[in-house]
């Protein structure tokens, strides 16, 4: 089988690297890669390079503009070569084309406008997926869970926390899109973003209403091609857990990685995220409650006193103030993508999994194969041993009337000719009685019968010739599987570190977020306690205090702190 080089949609990222997640030294791949389409799902060698989301969660590159052909005016405004954000502005409450009211997204991209709702970016998603299995899709936040519709019943739909924070993930989401180098040419994408076709109508036009059924007996680098080879419909549909002969240590190392990364995530960091927010809530709480509680108690007092209370009151508010703000930003910049992460694990691992059915295909094909040839060997072998035979019953008659021919010239009877022809046997009588409810089972003797007396040789020449068709096919079936297992390995592959680098560059600017809240929460609040303490110290000492020695030149020290057990004793 010859080898050229790979279709690698990837190969102008110039600042590729190996990933931690899948090391490319280990395990070359010899299969063919799979030859490019003549159809629009091809992976378009001139898109640009990875340029990460811009929304929270992702980072900000600089991003090179290679692409000149544009299928459409969104896809011409999605690679100017600006900042093109995609932006959700708005969730509102409709009941358009249909009977309950539910939540529609305002989605501005551009000049244009696009309303959908949040079961129509899972279609988008899901299209996505099956449109290119081999690529990594970015996740839309979860639905709500079981919990949520028992305890909130009709409200869980209109819940604000909810809405908002979908607003935020539904944003991310898109952007993820529209930075990747090979879905942001998808006119699927562009038509979405567009608002001037429903949705329901982009579902039943090309490419997503040629879309196969099964996406494992479908070309891995189209599968919506209709000039696809018949072979594919031969391809055995592998299950998930069906073992290797032969695997892939790259692979194998990406699956571990990727399950050490999701363990991680969706453990400890989750857990303890979730713990910590919780716990900024509830003291924000308290501190509202607190300062609730001062303002009230400085209304009772006067003078310097009432001042003081006052204000230690506003900075306990202001405390609280800060405190919500840390809380929201933590949420959406630490928070959320923590969760976005949790999930990209999971696409992580079915994209794993898509490329271990592949390579189990290959090798049940070339099993399929092995077994296919021999018993085209055994068939064959049969027939070299009946053409023996035959030749030999052949020259056995030959000799055998050559012999009563010449004994009949010796003396013979000459009237008594040697019959060489032995009748078939007669069978079973046909008029023979039948035994009452017998009918079935001598119709199905007779059938059985019927099964068994075929003529050995037409059979086997007839099972040559399917045997020699059924071989072709898997030949074509094997060279297809060999050209998708490559073309799949190189491409997850390259994806998998476009990957790697997006998480490295999130990852850090969620840490810097974090540290960012944390320096702006401690600013806001030392401000507002230093005017506090201004206020605290023009309250008069208390007049059982004992004035603080004296220096030399008559003068206190001015850093010595109050001694409030001596103050409460009374001395």
């Amino acid at each position: 089988m010859d080898t050229y080089e790979d279709d690698n949609p990837f190969e102008n990222d110039i600042d590729r690297v190996p990933s931690e997640t899948s090391s490319t030294s280990k395990v070359n791949i010899s299969a063919p890669s799979s030859p490019p389409p003549n159809s629009a799902r091809l992976l378009s060698p001139t898109s640009p390079p990875n340029r990460p989301p811009s929304s929270p969660g992702t980072n900000r590159h600089p991003q090179l503009n290679h692409k000149s052909d544009f299928c459409c005016y969104r896809d011409r405004w999605l690679h100017s070569g600006e900042d093109a954000e995609i932006s959700i502005t708005d969730a509102q409450k409709t009941t358009a084309n249909s009977n309950t009211p539910y939540i529609t997204y305002v989605i501005h991209a551009g000049t244009a406008e696009a309303r959908h709702r949040y079961s129509e970016f899972e279609s988008l998603r899901l299209s996505l997926v099956k449109l290119y299995p081999t690529l990594i899709i970015a996740p839309i936040p979860s639905k709500q869970t079981i919990g949520d519709y028992a305890t909130k019943q009709a409200k869980a739909r209109e819940d604000a926390a909810m809405i908002a924070r979908r607003k935020r993930m539904l944003q991310t989401f898109l952007n993820r899109i529209a930075r990747h180098p090979i879905l942001s040419n998808e006119h699927v994408f562009h038509r979405f973003l567009d608002g001037e076709v429903s949705w329901t109508e982009v579902l039943h036009s090309p490419p997503l209403s040629l879309l196969p059924k099964n996406i494992l007996k479908a070309p891995s680098h189209n599968t919506t091609d209709q000039n696809v080879s018949p072979a594919y419909a031969v391809l055995p549909n592998p299950t998930a857990t069906h073992p290797l002969r032969n695997p892939d240590q790259r692979f194998i190392d990406s699956e571990v990685f990727t399950n050490k990364f999701a363990n991680h995530l969706g453990g400890p960091m989750e857990k303890v995220t979730r713990r910590t927010l919780k716990r900024w809530s509830e003291t924000a709480v308290d501190y509202s409650e607190l300062g609730a509680a001062l303002n009230g108690f400085s209304l009772n007092e006067s003078g310097a006193l009432a001042a003081a209370m006052e204000k230690t009151g506003q900075a306990v508010d202001a405390t609280y103030m800060s405190t919500t703000r840390l809380l929201q930003e933590l949420e959406q910049n630490f928070s959320e993508p923590l969760h976005e992460y949790t999930q990209f694990a999971t696409i992580i691992k079915r994209l794993l999994t898509y490329r271990h059915q592949k390579h189990v295909q290959y090798e049940m094909t070339q099993d399929a194969l092995e077994g296919k040839r021999e018993l085209m060997e055994e068939y064959e072998k049969s027939e070299r041993e009946a053409k023996r035979l035959e030749e030999a019953l052949a020259r056995g008659r030959v000799n055998g009337l050559a012999g009563a021919q010449s004994e009949g010239q010796d003396g013979g009877n000459p009237e008594s000719p040697v019959s060489v022809y032995l009748p078939p046997h007669p069978g079973p009588n046909p008029y023979k009685r039948r035994a009452p409810g017998m009918g079935f089972l001598n119709a199905l003797s007779y059938t059985l019968h019927g099964m068994m007396d075929v003529d050995p040789e037409t059979a086997r020449r007839n099972g040559i010739g399917k045997t020699r068709e059924t071989i072709s096919q898997l030949e074509d079936a094997l060279h297809l599987t060999a050209q998708d297992l490559k073309y799949s390995s190189s491409t997850i592959q390259a994806d998998l570190d476009r990957f790697q680098r997006q998480k490295v560059a999130d990852l850090r600017e969620m840490s810097i977020s974090m540290a960012r809240s944390h320096r702006d929460w401690c600013k806001q609040n030392l401000e507002a306690w230093q005017a506090a303490k201004k206020e605290i110290e023009k309250i008069p000492e208390h007049p059982n205090h004992t004035p603080p020695p004296q220096d030399a030149h008559g003068a206190g020290p001015s850093n010595l702190r109050r001694d409030s057990t001596a103050t409460v004793n009374g001395r």
